[in-house]
């Protein structure tokens, strides 16, 4: 097995945490997996991995060859593609990372189609609810909701989120519709925080710039989806992002409310790694993505 096969190795088993699933995953044999990381081991002349009898595990030195390892998988199989003239074509596999909620709704069905529309190339998709380091982490692109902090990334603008405060209709007829901020103070609130933290809200609009409001909670929980449930149930007032009610919006089942007093929506961006010397696979990715939701978020926008 020549090094960059050994690395392609490595890498499988180092993602899969199992010598066999990643034979099964490049199709080998378990023994040659286990020959082809040995050998870059005694190479090398340091252990790469932890074995035990249950599990697998990198060592630090295991996760700094890791990195290295997918870079330079990832420069051989550009180069290939491009003397090959495959950038017509992508091909290859490449790692995407979404907030868990927007990544279901929007980036999943996007990837989806970008694979149809690519059959030479395969992604990893991970739904996670923190910002990733793609460097140390091996993912190529990123969707982030949130003000960016200077890098060395790429970024993309797609659009922005609005964050709205709403309640059912039904609610409203009941205990009427707050019209200032000071007016929160008269309403059961369902507020998504952590639960160590709950937080504050931010109103900024005219005659109250700036304004901080520690919200009464009723309920307090850490997943919008529960609070859209229970402000659905009609349990009070809870605060999102735009696109977590955008159904509920366009059926009428959720109003918003304080729409004067909203901060300034937060920015959405694609993020990658090495700009247009990125791989193909992962330009083409990016590009296909962004005219998608930047389709998507005009429309959440304008609801």
């Amino acid at each position: 097995m020549d090094r960059i096969a050994a690395m392609q190795a490595f890498i499988a088993v180092a993602e899969t945490e199992s010598f066999a699933e990643a034979a099964r995953r490049l199709g080998l044999s378990p023994p040659s997996v286990t020959r082809a990381v040995a050998t870059i081991e005694e190479r090398i002349g340091t252990l790469l991995l932890h074995r035990t009898t249950r599990q697998v595990r990198l060592t630090e030195a295991g996760q700094r060859y890791l990195l290295d390892c997918r870079r330079i998988v990832a420069e051989v199989e550009e180069a290939e593609a491009a003397a090959a003239g495959d950038h017509a074509e992508p091909r290859g596999s490449f790692t995407v990372t979404a907030p868990v909620m927007f990544g279901r709704i929007h980036v999943a069905p996007v990837l989806l189609d970008f694979l149809d529309a690519h059959p030479g190339v395969s992604a990893r998709l991970a739904l996670l609810d923190r910002v990733v380091d793609l460097m140390d982490e091996g993912f190529d692109v990123a969707l982030r909701i949130a003000e960016l902090a200077d890098s060395s990334l790429v970024a993309v603008r797609v659009g922005t989120m609005r964050r709205v405060i709403c309640a059912t209709p039904e609610y409203l007829a009941q205990h009427g519709e707050p019209r200032r901020p000071a007016d929160l103070a008269d309403h059961p609130v369902v507020l998504t925080a952590p639960l160590v933290n709950l937080g504050e809200w931010l109103l900024d609009g005219p005659g109250s710039p700036g304004e901080r409001v520690v919200p009464q909670a009723r309920l307090i929980v850490n997943s919008a989806d529960v609070a859209v449930t229970a402000a659905l149930a009609g349990r009070g007032l809870t605060r999102v992002l735009a696109y977590q009610i955008a159904p509920e919006l366009r059926a009428g089942r959720l109003k918003i409310l304080l729409e004067d007093y909203e901060p300034a929506p937060i920015p959405v961006h694609l993020v990658q790694l090495g700009g247009r010397r990125a791989p193909a696979r992962v330009r083409a990715f990016v590009d296909f993505a962004a005219a998608r939701l930047r389709r998507t978020l005009a429309e959440i926008a304008a609801i």
